[in-house]
């Protein structure tokens, strides 16, 4: 199993900047394909980003393509998603997750080992 825990969350204004991180647990983590999500009050957990094991690929969904994106570095077992120009709209809690099946990764359904997310707010 992989812990997780997500940090680098905060209140930024509208067209700045957050990296958050993802830091892991686990031996075997660097075999992972990892993922980014966000939950805002009231709307179901909604997909980011997600990345391949190596790093060498990535998927973004299209409300943030283009402003977000996600790395990993395996040697220090984290995973990140840098966000710029950042919306009102990006205002949620964040979480990182390992992918359980490869089929899945743009639903919450193809994810365990949760983190307790970071709250990201958005000011205008």
């Amino acid at each position: 199993q992989v812990q997780l825990v997500e940090s680098g969350g905060g209140l930024v204004q509208a067209g700045g900047s957050l990296r958050l991180s993802c830091a892991a647990s686990g031996r075997t983590f660097s075999t992972h394909n990892m993922g980014w999500f966000r939950q805002a009050p009231g709307k179901e957990r909604e997909f980011v980003a997600a990345i391949s094991w190596s790093g060498s690929r990535t998927y973004y969904a299209d409300s943030v393509k283009g402003r977000f994106t996600i790395s990993r570095d395996n040697a220090k077992n984290t995973v990140y998603l840098q966000m710029n120009s950042l919306k009102t709209e990006d205002t949620a809690v964040y979480y990182c997750a390992v992918v359980r099946s490869i089929v899945e990764v743009t639903a919450p359904r193809g994810y365990d080992s949760w983190g307790q997310g970071t709250q990201v707010t958005v000011s205008s």
